[in-house]
């Protein structure tokens, strides 16, 4: 069986916690890679309906291994949170597991993340100020304190000693706030590590362990590839790598063991927080998107900014991912349009382009070039095949697979788990 990457390949925000929920029924084992508590995954299965923030889309399956990888930054109260509410509602959470390599996400990353935002003012990145890019930039800067940490508490508190020291004096020489205590935060944690520690395991062994045994194991991404980083629209990103390429380090697998990349995409567009996005929709159908698809953050409950799919955006995500496939999902918020717009190009500066340009300011300049499509006006949210859905929303997803050069495999017409369209296999 095959290592699967379920990659956001826009904006985040696509859909990717129903399709890991969708194919860890056949797996047994899901790793998240990156991100932290920023991300927001809705499930909709027999469970319930849930919002997953750090634990894998796999959970609601007994057998699926789910273990947080080193790549993600963890809040442990949010953590222990999550955790609660589910078993509160009859999941059980025994099979989840949190490399002990992964960072957690300290209270001055927490102070940081909002004081920082509030010093760009007019130029604030629209961070969710959950703590994430501080703790990143820790893990980079060598001033991390891992989950593995909590295991011994008297070294925790002295790694903790001179940490603290540093970031008080940020604190209050910078930004004039209070001091945190050294002592709290010791206690704080060790009360989190009483809970965690279970849990904590060097989980590279058992991912290994599982390929070795021709496992199904599903690497679940967060966020979207346009906010990478390195290929984002930079600095309008978020702070680890949503890519194929993240899906292995940040998993701690070796790229040579993934066998497929599979690109999420939404029938539209959507986005949360500052940064160019050429095809967004100031009108009645930009609001009738957001409104039909309730378009509001799952972690902040920010209304998303709404357009018409890009395929410029969607070609570049699929290269840089080297997608295998990709999943259409929310196609029945269309059913409503009478007609429909593709982004095919850019005009920049009076010049047409084809490709997605790195410099925001570039992109920013950018204006689409539309093709224009008939809707289809008809309800899919019942349709199980591809060839009952209505001959416009079939051209529709034809047109989109050969303008962003990946085959599509699965169609979402809804959020339950029962309401995909498979056109081609994805194994």
């Amino acid at each position: 069986m095959p290592v699967i990457a379920v990659l956001g390949a826009q904006w985040g925000d696509e859909g990717k916690g129903k399709v890991v929920d969708m194919l860890a029924q056949q797996a047994r084992m899901v790793v998240r890679f990156s991100g932290g508590d920023n991300a927001g995954h809705s499930v909709v299965n027999p469970h319930g309906e849930f919002k997953l923030h750090l634990i894998p889309s796999g959970i609601f399956n007994s057998g699926v291994a789910c273990i947080i990888g080193n790549g993600v930054v963890i809040n442990p109260e949010v953590l222990l949170g999550e955790m609660d509410k589910l078993n509160e509602r009859g999941v059980d959470t025994s099979h989840l597991f949190i490399s002990d390599r992964a960072h957690l996400i300290m209270p001055y990353h927490l102070l940081l993340d909002g004081l920082e935002e509030e010093a760009r003012g007019g130029k604030a990145i629209g961070t969710t100020r959950k703590g994430v890019g501080p703790a990143f930039a820790d893990k980079a800067a060598r001033l991390g304190i891992r989950a593995g940490d909590l295991l011994d508490e008297e070294a925790l508190r002295e790694r903790l000693r001179s940490i603290i020291d540093y970031k008080n004096t940020i604190l209050t020489k910078v930004y004039g706030v209070k001091a945190l205590s050294l002592d709290e935060v010791h206690a704080q944690y060790c009360q989190y590590g009483e809970r965690l520690v279970p849990h904590i395991r060097e989980t590279t062994i058992m991912l290994d362990e599982a390929v070795r045994r021709g496992d199904m194991v599903i690497l679940e991404g967060a966020q979207g590839a346009l906010l990478d980083p390195d290929f984002g629209t930079y600095p309008y990103t978020t702070s680890s790598s949503p890519l194929a390429a993240g899906a292995c380090l940040g998993a701690g697998l070796g790229p040579t063991r993934l066998d497929r990349a599979l690109g999420v995409y939404k029938a539209y567009c959507t986005r949360v927080g500052g940064g160019p996005m050429p095809t967004e929709l100031h009108d009645e159908t930009g609001e009738l998107i957001r409104e039909r698809a309730h378009e509001y953050g799952t972690t902040t409950g920010r209304a998303r900014r709404c357009g018409w799919l890009d395929t410029v955006a969607a070609r570049y995500s699929s290269r840089i991912n080297g997608l295998t496939g990709a999943v259409i999902t929310r196609l029945d918020i269309l059913d409503v349009l009478p007609s429909l717009k593709i982004c095919v190009g850019y005009e920049l500066d009076g010049k047409k382009i084809d490709y997605f340009p790195g410099s925001i300011t570039a992109l920013a300049r950018c204006k689409p070039v539309y093709e224009e499509l008939p809707g289809w006006q008809t309800d899919t949210t019942d349709i199980r095949t591809f060839e009952q859905l209505p001959e416009a929303a079939r051209q529709y997803v034809l047109r989109v697979e050969e303008l962003i050069a990946c085959p599509v495999n699965l169609i979402c017409v809804g959020p339950g788990r029962e309401q995909a369209i498979e056109k081609t296999p994805i194994l």
